[in-house]
């Protein structure tokens, strides 16, 4: 049974690993870019399970399965492919900045619901975060929860394994080719796109191209609508770990993050900045200032620091709808969606592969409805 993905970010990528192991199936994985473009080479990596506000339902679901599956799936990935897969295993530590009983009561309800879960989220005063984080100055932050279980790893590293591994399984990868039209034999039925590579025919489409899956559901007729948000971050050398150097989680504190790369470098990002006037986005200098900014009033080390590069990505957000969009296109029965994950697509790729794997097998291999 022919499959065909569209995009090649780490959505992309995961869900062809996934469907690669998976007996039966030929899959073929086209791109107009090389992998890990747009959106997911903009991406930090920072997998927030636990410690998000989700705590029923598909949402959190998700999560849970995407975190789990990521323990297993990096050494996986290593073993298979060689590559090294930068996994930050040391948690996420949240900085709180609002100490009223209502938040903080709303936390601890938490971190009991996580535990019923199965899952571990602390509360640190900031004694604690003092003693454990001396990096962390700031009179305004009043606490922290730290979750041990999140995680953060490179998603640009993460998905050029996934295309190695899946190559290594037999996946067909096309890269700098440009879907131009598809066509349907019966009405809710695609048999065949047109590329710029010539036609490919296949059982499945998954359409799991980012912000470039709203032009091509509009070739079916069905306008999926997904819109670009701007991230902007930047990589700051201080040249040595900040605080202790065996204790470098990931900081988050008013959605500003600071993510340890090794070498005393450090990811500092990122900032939501929506289209003004259609859905062009100049990067604003100013709003990239401000989240360097409450990083050093963060952690004030940062303020001595360099910085390496500066970075921007589009993110796909879709409209009117919660992301991520994962499902059967309307009107079709071949043609499955997963994209429109807006900032969750690094942390929901391996849950967003296992549904897709799913859909199609639930369909019975071989029968091609």
């Amino acid at each position: 049974m022919n499959v065909v993905i569209i995009g090649c970010g780490v959505v992309g990528a995961a869900i062809a690993y996934e469907l690669s192991l998976v007996k039966g199936l030929k899959i073929t994985v086209c791109d107009r870019q090389p992998p890990a473009q747009a959106s997911t080479g903009a991406a930090l990596g920072v997998l927030m399970g636990a410690i998000s506000q989700k705590i029923k339902g598909k949402a959190w679901q998700m999560r849970q399965t995407s975190i789990q599956r990521y323990e297993t799936l990096i050494p996986e990935l290593e073993a298979l492919t060689g590559r090294k897969i930068p996994f930050n295993r040391q948690g996420i530590l949240m900085l709180l900045s609002d100490s009223s009983l209502e938040v903080m009561s709303a936390w601890e309800k938490l971190v009991e619901v996580r535990h019923s879960q199965g899952w571990n989220l602390e509360i640190w005063d900031t004694a604690k975060l003092q003693n454990i984080c001396p990096q962390i100055n700031n009179e305004k932050i009043t606490g922290a929860v730290y979750s041990p279980q999140d995680r953060q790893l490179d998603p640009t590293a993460l998905t050029l394994a996934l295309v190695e591994a899946a190559q290594q399984n037999g996946v067909t990868f096309k890269f700098g080719v440009t879907v131009l039209d598809a066509s349907t034999s019966t009405p809710e039925f695609c048999h065949q796109l047109e590329t710029t590579e010539g036609k490919i025919t296949a059982d499945w489409f998954v359409i799991a191209a980012g912000l470039g899956s709203t032009p091509l559901t509009a070739k079916l007729n069905q306008i999926i609508d997904i819109r670009p948000v701007l991230g902007q971050a930047l990589q700051m050398r201080v040249g040595h770990p900040l605080g202790n150097p065996d204790f470098q989680p990931a900081i988050t504190g008013n959605d500003v993050h600071i993510v340890p790369v090794g070498g005393g470098d450090y990811w500092v990002g990122a900032t939501v900045e929506f289209p003004s006037n259609g859905d062009e986005i100049p990067p604003n200098q100013e709003l990239l200032e401000s989240v360097r900014e409450q990083a050093i009033a963060f952690c004030p080390e940062l303020a001595t620091a360099s910085i390496l590069r500066t970075w921007s990505g589009l993110r796909p957000r879709p409209e009117g709808r919660p992301a991520p969009v994962i499902g059967k296109l309307p009107g079709f029965s071949n043609v499955l969606l997963a994209t429109g994950h807006y900032r969750n697509g690094v942390l929901l790729a391996p849950a967003t592969a296992y549904a897709i794997r799913e859909m199609i097998i639930s369909q019975g291999l071989g029968t091609g409805d």
